[in-house]
């Protein structure tokens, strides 16, 4: 069976790492367009994850008989509707599916039309109007923190959480005047900021039915004690402390369920990975957003917890056939430690020799997936962007996994290498 993962990152090494640790069928597995990790275990073929029609025609091409896209910008440029207008099986949502990602508008005017639980909002198509609405106080006085998120996506940099009314006009200003992550930023919501823990649910769907994941919680800032600024993630944690039975089933009953509800209403065909990342409030969960894939690094800390067939699952989604599915996980908990290079989130030294990845590897129950790697002249291994490394392990306790994560990252070394040392804390 021929599989073809679209994407290049961290994310897309682990889906590689569990479709053939799983699989009960011979794979030969490919990937558009890979990096030199992924290169290891898969065929790394040159297009680009947004060369949606190349990608389709390299998919006819090769006789592919399954596509999965890992990240959300080919999905928003409608790769699901260009390979579904050709007869191929691909897993994903359609692009007026995805725009519960690509649009943060669209995204809480369909919470609000299907009432699942979010925070207050307001939209704003200029800074002069987004402006109006901060000082007229709906959101709370001078001192009331803020939360301002471009409308399109904007690679993790499109959402600021600013503590009071100043930081929040200088955010608009940022977003909507300087332009600091481009178009994503013509339109802005703008929400109360909730207080809470956090939480990120995510599982596959074929519109229908749901298959739930290990609940997760990743961790966004760049510095310790999550201070700096919002980064694509440098770790995440699935662990039975996340989410207790009783809120699970609050959160499946209020935001699950309702969003495939409203999905079928509007027509919208969703065969998938959905994502809802909650606050856990003391009024009860609220969504905080939507991603219509799986989430980097969450999908490394919970696919080393996969005990059934990824390609069948991914199959049964695509198909329709996810009721037919059962889905086993290994009990206990999972982490995974991002390692990155110096200046990321901004400005990304690259080029540095890393070092150690084989004394890492042999740390009992670790794995290491790659993000941004690729091959030096002599065949050395060199950071190639801003999130390098992701190393993750499962045990069954959440201390266990962390210790085991922390050894082997301590093994790894590059000029300007940082990570965080309070993952799960």
């Amino acid at each position: 069976m021929k599989v073809l993962v679209i994407g290049s990152g961290g994310r897309e090494h682990a889906i590689l790492w569990a479709l053939r640790r799983t699989s009960e069928r011979p794979l030969e597995l490919l990937c558009a367009p890979g990096n030199a990790g992924i290169a290891e275990i898969a065929r790394c073929v040159p297009i680009a994850a947004t060369e949606v029609t190349e990608l389709a025609h390299f998919a006819e091409n090769e006789r592919v008989d399954l596509t999965i896209v890992g990240g959300e910008a080919p999905l928003a440029r409608g790769i699901v509707d260009e390979f579904n207008a050709r007869g191929l099986r691909i897993v994903g949502p359609t692009a007026s599916a995805a725009r519960l990602e690509a649009s943060k508008v669209f995204a809480k005017q369909f919470m609000a039309r299907h009432r699942v639980p979010t925070a207050r909002f307001r939209v704003a198509g200029s800074a002069d109007e987004a402006i109006a609405i901060l000082r007229r106080g709906e959101f709370g006085g001078p001192d009331s923190p803020v939360v301002i998120k471009a409308d399109g996506l904007a690679a993790g940099k499109g959402v600021v959480v600013a503590r009071d009314r100043a930081e929040a006009e200088r955010a608009v200003q940022e977003l909507m005047v300087q332009r600091r992550v481009g178009d994503a930023a013509e339109r802005v919501v703008l929400e109360e900021a909730l207080e809470g823990r956090e939480a990120s649910v995510i599982f596959w769907t074929d519109g229908r039915t749901s298959r739930l994941m290990p609940p997760a919680r990743d961790h966004k800032r760049v510095g310790e004690g999550d201070t700096g600024p919002n980064t694509g993630g440098m770790g995440a944690i699935t662990a039975p402390g996340v989410l207790d039975r009783a809120t699970h089933e609050q959160v499946v009953r209020q935001t699950v369920e309702p969003t495939l509800e409203g999905l079928r209403a509007e027509g919208l065909e969703f065969r998938g990975v959905l994502y809802l990342g909650l606050m856990l409030t003391p009024e009860g969960p609220r969504v905080l957003e939507y991603n219509v894939r799986l989430g980097d690094p969450e999908a490394q800390a919970i696919l080393v917890r996969l005990r059934s067939d990824l390609t069948v699952i991914c199959e049964a989604a695509a198909t329709g056939h996810l009721s037919e599915t059962d889905v086993e996980w290994a009990d206990g908990a999972s982490a995974c430690v991002v390692l990155a290079a110096r200046g990321y989130p901004e400005r990304v030294e690259t080029g540095a020799v890393i070092s150690g990845l084989e004394k890492a590897a042999a740390v009992p129950g670790v794995e290491i997936f790659h993000a941004g790697t690729e091959r030096g002249p002599q065949g050395e291994w060199r950071t190639a962007g801003g999130r390098v490394l992701g190393v993750a392990s499962a045990a069954p306790t959440l201390d266990e996994a962390l210790a085991q994560c922390y050894r082997a990252a301590e093994r790894i070394s590059w000029q300007g290498m940082n990570y965080r040392r309070d993952i799960g804390r």
